[in-house]
């Protein structure tokens, strides 16, 4: 009787706090309050609309905005999307079909050992023959074609760029001293090119070479960045476009850009060492499985072996090598920061 009447209790006090505060007094009080809102904001955007330092601040937030996307548009018209670009871009003078008949003779070699490797077949499970072999020597062939070399070709690349960041930095403060002594900038950017280094001096002797060969600045600028298709570099011609078409003090931008481009390459530095120790577990726990494997063989041979004897152990190690692969490729990009 006793919960009963605390029940019943607790229920007329919940009907009458719905009573007080829902119904349609409430929908007329929120829909008042709404209206208010309404008005309190279209009164406040005809005011700002009346304003000469909002309309002006809302055009030039406008100008930026467009400006943004021709600068992002532009990038990606530029970006390679074929084999030959990126080759360019990896340093290798090669032709594509040279590039195309290498991936075709690995995808054949890894196909061919995932064959010879495995040429019984799995055993049959509960009276089922698996066939698996075809799917694994087509994921092989496919891996050795388009994997493996499009693996080293970003390899190159991004080794190849990490060279051109550290030295585009002094590069700029080169021709911000040639210019403050009144040397032009084409003959500044030779300097760059005689006395640079590989990979930037390379590409600045390309640069100043579309120069004498008649090419515009402006193209031989976005050919530039088209091999070299890095923020420090989309920075560089930004500056370069908007002095030849606006004028003003080059060697003031640059000097800028060069301060600029080093704030970056600390900040880089220092994510980097902040993140050490995520990369440190990530290759640990990537190393366990060959440790704790090799330290099996030493301990009972014949246990580990039967990975590599028989079928289905090749079976369970290409699963395995996938599915590491995969954690590994996502711990990398969990720790992987680009500013």
């Amino acid at each position: 009787m006793i919960y009963l009447v605390g029940g019943l209790a607790f229920l007329a006090l919940a009907g009458v706090g719905l009573a007080l505060t829902g119904g349609s007094g409430s929908e007329v009080a929120s829909k008042r309050a709404r209206q208010i809102k309404d008005g309190k904001k279209g009164k406040g955007r005809s005011s700002a609309d009346n304003d000469p330092n909002s309309q002006r601040r809302r055009q030039t937030q406008q100008m930026l905005k467009k400006l943004r996307q021709q600068d992002e548009a532009r990038r990606k018209s530029l970006m390679p999307q074929d084999i030959k670009a990126k080759l360019v871009q990896a340093g290798l003078d090669i032709k594509p079909e040279m590039f195309w008949l290498v991936s075709a003779v690995l995808g054949i070699l890894c196909a061919a050992l995932t064959f010879v490797s495995g040429a019984e077949g799995p055993p049959p499970v509960m009276g089922i023959e698996i066939k698996s072999q075809p799917a694994m020597i087509i994921a092989a062939g496919f891996a050795g074609f388009l994997g493996l070399p499009r693996w080293v070709l970003g390899f190159l690349t991004k080794r190849r760029h990490k060279k051109m960041t550290a030295q585009f930095a002094d590069a700029i403060d080169i021709i911000v001293r040639g210019v403050k002594s009144g040397l032009p900038l084409t003959e500044c950017l030779r300097i760059i090119a005689a006395e640079s280094p590989a990979p930037l001096g390379v590409e600045f002797k390309n640069l100043t070479d579309n120069i004498q060969m008649g090419t515009t600045t402006d193209r031989a600028l976005q050919q530039f960045y088209k091999r070299v298709p890095l923020p420090e570099v989309n920075f560089f011609v930004i500056v370069l476009t908007i002095q030849s078409k606006s004028g003003g003090n080059l060697s003031e931008a640059l000097g800028n850009l060069s301060k600029v481009i080093r704030e970056r390459k600390m900040m880089r530095e220092k994510i980097k060492a902040m993140s050490s120790e995520a990369k440190a577990s990530a290759g640990i726990i990537a190393s366990l499985p060959f440790a704790v494997g090799f330290m099996v063989y030493l301990t009972t041979p014949s246990y580990i072996m039967e990975l590599f004897v028989k079928p289905t152990g090749h079976m369970i190690l290409f699963m395995g090598a996938g599915l590491m692969f995969t954690g590994v490729t996502v711990m990398r990009r969990m720790i992987n920061f680009d500013i």
